[in-house]
């Protein structure tokens, strides 16, 4: 290997290669630049919006408060937590945890009256949210879905039936309609179940309330 002013020349068999300095330089920070970007850990209270850069095709695990939450499928690269209460929002406590293709959002904290969130993320995304109360609205996702809820509602877009090799959704009492499927079912531990040759699964569960899939 030689050092000749701004260049570094490195000998192989049968040639010399030579490249600058500075763009070597240049192609270390751009690296760094983009480990960081995939890696992140955000701690934050009484602040909204929040954003973080998340892959395409990545995993979400969601641990909410009760709440308002609709979860939605965007084109784009970001993951951004926004939230509005008619109350004291200021302890709100919200931590994203990025490590390259998959991210924790936990949030804690939240005052009892009216809080809603909007938690955008890239479209193509594997979800998984536990919610003890409130109602669940996701749409734009593509992906698995893994949701379950102590009590509340949920309002699931499933896109194309196709698209999924299996679809499980139950409740210990109320009611669980997917138009999809032809299913509405109303009582006492009520279930469907649906096996299909597409590649993503949904799960949902409620223990007292309502799930729609449509």
């Amino acid at each position: 290997m030689g050092n000749f002013g701004s260049w570094i020349c490195v000998f192989i068999p049968g040639e010399e290669v030579c490249f600058m300095k500075t763009a070597i330089l240049v192609s270390l920070v751009l690296l760094a630049s983009m480990a960081a970007a995939q890696n992140a850990n955000i701690d934050e209270r009484g602040k909204s919006p929040l954003e973080s850069k998340f892959m395409v095709g990545g995993q979400i695990r969601m641990e909410l408060c009760s709440s308002g939450t609709d979860i939605v499928g965007k084109d784009e690269k970001e993951i951004r937590v926004s939230y509005t209460s008619r109350g004291d929002d200021s302890n709100v406590r919200v931590r994203l945890q990025v490590d390259e293709d998959r991210v924790i959002i936990r949030v804690t904290n939240c005052p009892n009256n009216n809080f809603r969130m909007t938690i955008e993320v890239p479209r193509a995304t594997d979800l998984y949210v536990r919610m003890p109360a409130g109602q669940l609205d996701v749409s734009g996702v593509a992906g698995d879905k893994d949701f379950e809820l102590h009590a509340g509602q949920m309002n699931i877009e499933l896109g194309k039936t196709d698209d999924y090799r299996k679809v499980e959704a139950s409740v210990y009492t109320g009611e669980v309609n997917a138009a999809a499927y032809q299913v509405s079912k109303g009582g006492l531990f009520r279930s469907f179940e649906r096996s299909g040759s597409g590649k993503y699964r949904l799960h949902a569960h409620i223990g007292a309330g309502q799930i729609e899939i449509r």
